[in-house]
Formats: C-alpha cells, structure tokens, sequence
C-alpha cells in the first residue's frame, strides 16, 4: 500500500463534495478516476498532491512517498533554456555523478574500508536513479514530445502554451515519483505522442492515478477503475470498457430494482390513505407510513444519466460533390501544405497529423479566413457550411447563454430556444449564465447547439470533443453518425474517429494522404510509420532498448492470448451444460461474456500483429 485515505469528507460552503471517502492505492496500480464533469475528480487528485486537506478523514502513505502531479505549467525563470530546466529533475544524479567521480580520484590515495563503503552505496543509488540511462532516456523522452537537438537551446519563453505543458511533462517522467497523478495528460499531444505515451505509462513501475475523456487512452493504460459519484468512490475491477459494461449491468438492475420498489411504494399510499381515517384501521396505517419513511429510496438510474441530446439533420441536400482542392496551397507567409481534394456527399473524413502540421491552418483556409496561396478550390452546388472553431472565437463573452443562441436565430421564439437549450444540458438559470464565465464544456456545447440549428449539409468540425465528458461525446458520435450531410474534421481522438470517421486524410511530408478504405489500418499505418521516423533520429542505444521493450510487451501478451483462449474454450464447453441450457437468462448472460472475450481476443490479436510489425521496422532498420 502506498497511500490510503479512511472516511473523508470535503464541503465547498453547502456543497459536499465528498461524505464518505474511502481510498487504497497500491504498488504499480494504474488507476483510472471516472466521473461526471464537477463530480470531484479534480478536486481529488488536488487532495492526493496534498494541495487541498480534507475537512475531516485521516490520509495515511508511505514513508518518503514522492507524488509527481501533472496539473498546470509554471517555470521559476522562463529564460532558462529547454536543457536547463529538464536538467534540474537531474539535480540528484548529477551530484551523485561528481562526488562518485571526486571519489575515484579519492581511492587512489586511500582505498580505506570506509571509502569503499561509501562510494559502492553512492554507486547503489545512482543506479537504482537509473544514473546510466538517464541522459539516453531523457532524449529519448524529449524526443517522443516532439523536442530534438535544436530545441535544447531554446529559452523557455519561445515555446508555446502547449509546448511548455509537454516540457513539465517530460520533466515529471524524467523524476520517476512514486505515484503520478495525470489530469487529462492527452491534451496538447497529437496522436503519434499520444501511442507512444500509452507504452510508456503501461509499463511504468510506479503507480498511476489519472482522468481523461480519452476511452482508447484509458483502455490500453488502467487496469482499475474508480468512480466519484454522489460524494463516494466505487471501485471496478478491470479497464474502462470492463467497466461500461458492469456499469451496465448495474445500471439495468438498479432499474428493475426502482421500478419494483415504485410499485410497493404506490401500493403502501394506497393502503395509507384508504385506512387513514378509519379508527379502527389508524394504527395499521399509521405504521405502514412508518416503514415508507424509513425506505431507504432507490435512486431513478435514468433521471441520474444526464447527458446533451442533439440531432444534425441538413436544411437542403446538396449537390453530391461537395468540395474539391487542386493542388491547393495552404499557410500564412509560406505554403504549409499542399492539399489535392475530392470531398463527395456522405464523406465523414478525418484529418489526423502531428501538432503544427497545418491541420487547423487547412479548416480556416477553406472557411475562407486565411486565403489559398495557390493552386484551385472549388465549392459543390448548394453546400452551406457549418464550422466549429476549437477556440471558439465565435462565441460573444459579453451574451448570455440564451442571449448568444437567440440573436443567431431571432426567428425562434423564447420556449423554442429554452427547449433546445435544455437538450444541451443549460437547465433552468443555466441560460443566464454569461459566456465569460462558462467551462469549456459548457462554451463546447452552446457552440454545437447553434451548429445544429443551422441545418448545414457540410460540418467542418476543429477538434469538437475537447472539454467535453465521456457522455456528452458519445452522444455527440450517435448525432454524427445518423448525419444525413458531410463531415470533415480534425481530432486527436482515435475512438472517436473509429467511431465517426469513414476516411482518414493524414497529413505527411507537407501533403495530404486520404484513405477512404479502413480507418483503423489510415491510423496504425500512422503509427507505424511514426516508429521508423523516430527511431531513425535515434541513437543505436535507443533502438537497441526499445527492441528490449517491444520484445517484453510480445511475450507478455502472448501468455495473455494463450489464457484468453483457454478461458473461452471453458465458457464454451458451458453451453452443454444442463445449468445453462435449461436457463434462457443464464445461456444469454454466457454468451455475451464469450462476446466479450472474443472482443478482447480480436483486440489483443491486433495489438501482438502492430508490436511484430513495430520489431520488424526496428529490426531492419538496425541493419541498414
């Protein structure tokens, strides 16, 4: 155990966050903490780091237990170059490294016992800092958050907002804490950076505590599960999609379980007040209003699932090509990247490609806010544009919520614009509240209710699901797959492109690559290719350690594969039993475990077949 806490409590004025908080983090746990938007998870991490106390509740941990807590970026002196700040997580090993080598010198004079002793413990502890790696791996760190040699120089006020989030980062790998504690670590990282920080958090030997919205992201990393709901944490066994589909099953007895205990509440009433006033029934009634008040009320799971309901359905149809690019050029002062295009009706394409690859810069340039810089564009017949910006500079600070939707469409009366409002979860005084002071789910989803009143044939979506939850995204892939028009988006978000997407358009060597056949092949070709790019600007220690790497990730998941096939021969050998063949119920739930499994075994199957493939890459690179 590292650390634990035993009933806490945490109260923001009225509000409780936390009654009863009951937490066990234990060695190498890599923790995934679910939970609606305001729920507390932050809040949590934040009493984990020890920058928030509880209002009551003991917190226990282990002696000298070093928590590394990714939250938000502030260097001391922003004139310190890139090396120099990461350099400072080093402080230790360089120390050790000056004083083993002072006593080096030391031992040619005085080999005493006492020397000995101290230069093998000071030996000890520079390699369990893993001293000798430490400069390969901090490159090889960099490197894969997309900083190479001309960017150890840089001063640290040159980088970008999410360029100094990648710095703090890297620098809270490189310190190797005891637990991490990850709040939406995916944002500001593109897809490649995305893959590679998967790997490298999976094998991490350390605890893991993190939140995100990304559901591949916490599939391929967790291995538990915690949910923060009503101020308590429940734990799940399992990863993120184990999970939804126990939460299910919970959910769909909870159900049966309210519905039964609505019909014994209506028929307690009934009898409570058919006797109530008869005195020689008083008594009886008067206890069987006991027991209803003593009732401990099972919650309405579906009055607690609050998620934004939407729909997107075009206004006209369109003509059936929709857009075409012409050796299109795209940039500010220079060309970023040459586009040739042919967007048709019912087209949902991604564009997917590493940060600063021009993807944002290609979606203004077709809304027409950047011009063409040469080459041809050209627009289909009767295509009205719907655009999401990922800035969402479009929003009015000084509006409403009710004010912002209204004024883009005065024709819609005042009910009218309260009910698609309230479709986007702004209830009540919700539409009062002023855009300045919105999260950025709430900006997210006042700018999506105007996109879907517009009835555009074409969506041009930038990076649509940030800030929103996992609930708000999944209804936000059901409108967008029942869309009856065209979509062409960018996103970070490989479930929801596998999801959405019926193409991909990856953006490489300043071109882009469209693949209008299989979106899963469109995005592990990406990642393949993103191996033999990083590993060819990698030193031969380097690839040698990643081939280690990738040679135990192999056999670890290949003794997985070969218990999974074992564990669904036995569920199949069930179905012949008499228990289950006699009961409808008990073969059902059997078969939709062996689903399960079956899934689990496809998805391993695929992950064995990209990590070979990854080898193979390294393996022949190694020898030319």
């Amino acid at each position: 155990m590292l650390l634990s806490i035993h009933q806490g409590t945490k109260s923001f004025g009225s509000l409780e966050l936390f009654t009863k908080l009951n937490l066990v983090i234990k060695n190498q746990e890599k923790i995934a903490l679910v939970g609606r938007n305001g729920s507390g998870k932050t809040t949590l991490l934040n009493i984990l780091a020890n920058e928030e106390s509880l209002d009551s509740g003991e917190i226990a941990s282990q002696s000298g237990l070093k928590i590394g807590y990714l939250k938000q970026v502030s260097f001391e002196d922003e004139s310190l170059t890139l090396k120099q700040e990461v350099d400072k997580v080093l402080l230790e090993i360089s120390e050790i490294q000056n004083e083993l080598t002072k006593l080096s010198n030391e031992l040619d004079n005085d080999a005493s016992e006492k020397q000995l002793n101290r230069f093998a413990n000071l030996q000890q502890r520079f390699e369990m800092l893993g001293g000798y790696e430490i400069e390969v791996e901090m490159v090889s760190i960099l490197n894969s958050f997309g900083f190479y040699k001309e960017d150890f120089n840089r001063v640290l006020s040159s980088f970008s907002g999410g360029e100094k989030t990648r710095i703090s980062f890297a620098k809270m790998l490189l310190s190797k804490p005891d637990i991490l504690l990850l709040d939406e670590p995916t944002n500001h990282l593109d897809i490649s950076t995305i893959e590679w920080l998967e790997a490298y958090l999976k094998k991490y030997p350390a605890a893991i505590i993190l939140t995100s919205h990304d559901r591949l992201f916490l599939d391929r990393i967790c291995d538990v599960v915690i949910e923060v709901e009503h101020g308590e944490l429940v734990r799940f066994k399992g990863n993120y999609s184990s999970y939804v589909s126990v939460k299910k099953d919970r959910l769909a007895k909870q159900e049966k379980m309210y519905n039964y205990q609505q019909k014994e509440i209506e028929r307690l009433e009934t009898l409570i007040d058919k006797f109530r006033a008869k005195k020689n029934k008083a008594a009886f009634a008067k206890s069987k209003q006991k027991y209803l008040d003593r009732m401990d009320k099972i919650e309405n799971p579906q009055g607690a699932q609050r998620a934004m309901s939407l729909t997107f359905k075009s206004r006209i149809r369109g003509g059936n090509d929709v857009l075409a690019m012409d050796k299109a050029q795209v940039g500010y002062d220079k060309t970023l990247l040459t586009v040739d295009l042919d967007l048709k009706r019912g087209h949902r394409l991604a564009i997917i490609g590493d940060n600063g690859s021009g993807k944002s810069t290609l979606m203004k340039t077709i809304m027409e806010d950047l011009p063409l810089l040469g080459g041809e564009m050209l627009w289909g017949h009767h295509i009205e544009v719907g655009y999401f910006e990922q800035n969402l500079h479009e929003l009015s600070g000084n509006h409403s919520v009710l004010e912002e939707v209204w004024d883009e469409y005065p024709h819609l009366n005042k009910t009218q614009i309260r009910t698609v409002l309230g479709s986007f979860l702004f209830k009540g005084d919700d539409v009062f509240k002023s855009i300045s002071v919105l999260s950025g789910g709430e900006k997210v989803r006042c700018q999506l209710a105007k996109l879907m009143l517009k009835g555009s044939n074409l969506l041009l979506l930038d990076e649509p699901t940030n800030h929103l939850d996992i609930e708000s995204k999944e209804a936000l892939e059901e409108a967008l797959k029942n869309y009856d028009g065209t979509i062409l988006f960018v996103s970070h978000d490989r479930y929801f492109i596998q999801q959405v997407a019926n193409g991909v358009a990856r953006i490489e060597d300043g071109k882009l690559v469209v693949n209008m056949l299989d979106v899963n092949e469109a995005l592990q070709k990406k990642q393949s290719e993103e191996v033999i790019t990083k590993s060819k600007e990698s030193s031969p220690v380097v690839i040698s350690n990643e081939k280690r790497r990738l040679r135990r990730q192999i056999e670890k998941i290949l003794l997985e594969l070969q218990e999974e096939h074992e564990h669904i021969e036995q569920l199949r050998d069930l179905r012949y039993e008499p228990e289950y063949y006699h009961d409808y119920q008990k073969m059902d739930e059997l078969n939709q475990e062996i689903d399960r499994v079956n899934n689990e075994l496809a998805n391993k199957e695929q992950l064995w077949a990209n990590l070979e493939e990854e080898l193979h890459q390294l393996e022949s690179l190694e020898k030319e």
